[in-house]
């Protein structure tokens, strides 16, 4: 299937879904998250893929959500729910804003195959949401990683700082968004991995090729045993607390 707002492609049992607004340095419109979880779905169900990576075109992986309006409701892919999880609570269509946006992210969370964040040049906002939402993170270690919206608009989205960076630093995300270095993510436990960027597209992919030498069920039992051991901690309900 053709998309608008992403690129699919695939390498041997490596898929790479592409945010393709490089104009708007990959603002996450509801059209391109609903492309992206419609190409991770894809992914999903294709035997062929053993693994995911999340990348973006251009200067940017993401510069966070689009705050226009959709230009297209009736895009195919716009507010398209198929997928997500029933959390009891309220029915998919009403999870707009915050609400939405979180549980899309609980797509890759539940995504039987892992899903690799490539991450370069900015990863702001939202962005560092679905950054935070994939099971491993390589980045460019001159990447601004940030939350500039918690000093007018309003708190995380999804409140990922807890889980994935110490105390302080979380503390200092949440309060004032300031970007820093992706060796500063690196160094405190955020990124996998930090490298000049100009290697990130190599090392990721030989990164994920050795990934895609595991047999899929395995690589799923290894990721559902992770997810699940974080749940009982209360992951989920947290990410929604924002």
């Amino acid at each position: 299937m053709s998309y608008d707002n992403i690129l699919y492609d695939t390498d041997g049992r490596v898929a790479t879904v592409t945010l393709n607004r490089p104009e708007k340095l990959n603002a996450l419109s509801n059209e391109l998250r609903g492309e992206m979880f419609h190409a991770l779905k894809a992914a999903e169900a294709d035997a062929g893929i053993a693994v995911v990576i999340i990348k973006g075109a251009g200067r940017a992986f993401s510069a966070g959500y689009d705050l226009q309006p959709s230009p297209d409701p009736n895009h195919p892919h716009t507010n398209d729910w198929t997928g997500l999880p029933d959390t009891g609570t309220t029915h998919p269509q009403h999870y707009d804003w915050s609400r939405h946006a979180v549980m899309g992210n609980f797509i890759i969370w539940e995504l039987a195959k892992p899903v690799i964040g490539q991450i370069h040049g900015y990863c702001l906002a939202g962005a560092t949401e679905l950054a935070s939402a994939c099971d491993l993170r390589i980045i460019a270690d001159d990447c601004q990683v940030g939350y500039p919206p918690v000093r007018a608009m309003g708190t995380m989205d999804a409140m990922w700082a807890p889980w994935h960076l110490p105390q302080a630093k979380a503390r200092e995300f949440a309060y004032l968004g300031d970007p820093h270095s992706g060796a500063d993510m690196y160094r405190w436990g955020w990124a996998n991995y930090a490298l000049p960027a100009d290697d990130l597209d190599e090392f990721t992919m030989e990164f994920a090729q050795r990934m895609g030498h595991i047999d899929n069920h395995l690589l799923m039992y290894s990721k559902r045993s992770v997810n699940r051991a974080y749940e009982i901690q209360g992951y989920k309900t947290a990410m929604i607390s924002g």
